[in-house]
């Protein structure tokens, strides 16, 4: 992700407000933590394709 300067400022500027963010996926047929996984699935997990469901 490329940051402006602006944004790296006004980053720095909110740190003490900021809180760490747990990504989970499922993984067969249940949720875990990607911070759990280990190097090669946290590669596969970075090279998957995301979408967006349109809602009806």
């Amino acid at each position: 992700m490329n940051q402006t300067p602006q944004t790296k400022t006004l980053l720095e500027q909110h740190n003490e407000l900021r809180t760490k963010c747990l990504v989970y996926t499922r993984v067969m047929g249940y949720h875990r933590p990607v911070e759990s996984f280990n190097i090669g699935k946290k590669g596969e997990h970075k090279q998957r394709t995301h979408f967006n469901e349109i809602k009806c």
